[in-house]
């Protein structure tokens, strides 16, 4: 899916929509990319002169990305963060670098939905994850 796409099943627009294409694969996986051009808005003060995605905005990167999993639940409906657990930041993302996030479902439960997340940059790990959702209608 590219961005258009995902506008199909996610709700955020610009300048929050954070991943620029994803893809749903056969084993029930999905991954995600973000290519970092270093004009975003989030980056103007974190940190002037040493630009640096922010771990919330990986977070939300990861989130995203796992939406694609739950698409056909999303369907006039907004999924919403739940919960974050067990997220650790290996190395800083910056611009010009392009994150790759892969995702997986890990349980589901009342509606809630509980997902494994990896990012990475170059084949090296950024940032990792346990993200849930609950999807709203």
């Amino acid at each position: 899916m590219n961005r258009e796409e995902l506008k199909q099943i996610l709700p955020h627009r610009e300048p929050m929509l954070l991943v620029d294409e994803a893809t749903l694969l056969p084993d029930g996986t999905a991954q995600g990319k973000y290519t970092v051009r270093g004009d975003e808005w989030f980056l103007k003060g974190h940190f002037p002169g040493n630009p640096t995605v922010p771990g919330v905005i990986l977070c939300e990167m990861m989130g995203q990305s796992c939406c694609v999993l739950l698409a056909e639940k999303l369907k006039g409906k907004t999924p919403y963060f739940t919960g974050m657990d067990k997220v650790k930041f290996h190395r800083p993302v910056k611009p010009g670098d392009t994150l790759e996030i892969s995702c997986r479902p890990t349980k589901e439960y009342k509606g809630f939905y509980f997902t494994k997340c990896r990012g990475t940059v170059n084949g090296k790990t950024a940032v990792t994850g346990d993200l849930s959702f609950a999807i709203i209608g």
